[in-house]
C-alpha cells in the first residue's frame, strides 16, 4: 500500500539539489499543498522538470519567486515574468525543451527506454551536442530520458493501494510523470478504500505511487 503522509512530511523528504518532476500546466493539476510546504521549508538549489513555469503566485511559480530553483527543463515560460528575469540574469539555468519532446523523454524514463528519436529541433539550438541518427533515410535527434528524484503529482482520487484517477484537464502531465520519479508522491482530493475505484477509471496503477497526500482544504 502507498503510505499516507502530510504535505509537510512530503516537503521534508526533499533535499537541496534534488531533481523534481512536478505535474500540471499553468498551475492546473499542480500539487499546490506540497509546493506551499516546500516554499515554507525554503529548500534551495532545486532542479525542476515541468511543462510550464505557471505564474508567480501559483503552481511552481511560487518556488521560482522564492528563488529556490537553480535550474529547470521546461517548455513554456511566457506567463511567469519572474523566471524570465532570473533566466536573463543568470540566476537560473534553463533548458527549453519542446513540449512533446519533454513528455516523451519523461515517458521513456518511466518505460525503461534508452531515449526517443524525434525530428523536432533538427537544425536548431535544440540539436546542439546531441547525437543525430539516420533511420530509413530520415535524420532524427536522439533525446535521452529525463529522470527525477521525486515526481510530485496531483490526482483527483486514490485508493489506499495508490491507484489514481484524475479530473478532466488536471490529468495533463501527471500520469506520465508518475511513472518516472524514483519516488512518486501524489496529492489527492480523496482517499478511499481498496475496491471503491472502478478499474475502468484508474489511470495510474498504484505500483508507481509511493506516498499519498490528502489535499488540505
Amino acid at each position: 500500500m502507498a503510505k499516507i503522509i502530510t504535505s509537510k512530511q512530503a516537503a521534508e523528504m526533499i533535499k537541496p539539489k534534488d531533481r523534481l518532476m512536478i505535474g500540471g500546466f499553468l498551475a492546473v493539476g499542480a500539487p499546490e499543498s506540497i509546493i506551499d510546504d516546500l516554499v515554507i521549508k525554503n529548500t534551495q538549489d532545486l532542479h525542476l522538470i515541468v511543462i510550464a513555469s505557471d505564474y508567480e503566485n501559483r503552481g511552481i511559480g511560487k518556488l521560482v519567486a522564492n528563488k529556490q530553483v537553480s535550474s529547470a527543463q521546461v517548455s513554456h515560460l511566457g506567463t511567469n515574468r519572474e523566471i524570465q528575469a532570473q533566466m536573463n540574469s543568470g540566476f537560473i539555468n534553463i533548458e527549453l525543451v519542446p513540449q512533446g519532446t519533454l513528455m516523451e523523454r519523461v515517458r521513456a524514463a518511466g518505460a525503461g527506454l534508452g531515449g526517443i528519436l524525434t525530428q523536432t529541433g533538427l537544425g536548431t539550438l535544440t540539436q546542439e551536442g546531441k547525437p543525430v541518427i539516420e533511420s530509413e533515410g530520415k535524420l532524427y535527434i536522439l533525446e535521452k530520458p529525463i529522470t527525477a528524484d521525486f515526481a510530485l503529482i496531483r490526482a483527483h482520487k486514490a485508493d489506499k493501494l495508490g491507484n489514481l484517477i484524475y479530473a478532466k484537464t488536471a490529468r495533463n502531465s501527471n500520469p506520465i510523470m508518475a511513472m518516472a520519479g524514483k519516488v512518486t508522491i501524489a496529492e489527492v482530493d480523496e482517499i478511499v478504500e481498496v475496491g471503491e475505484l472502478s478499474p475502468e477509471e484508474i489511470v495510474t496503477p498504484g505500483v508507481f505511487v509511493h506516498y499519498l497526500v490528502k489535499k488540505e482544504s
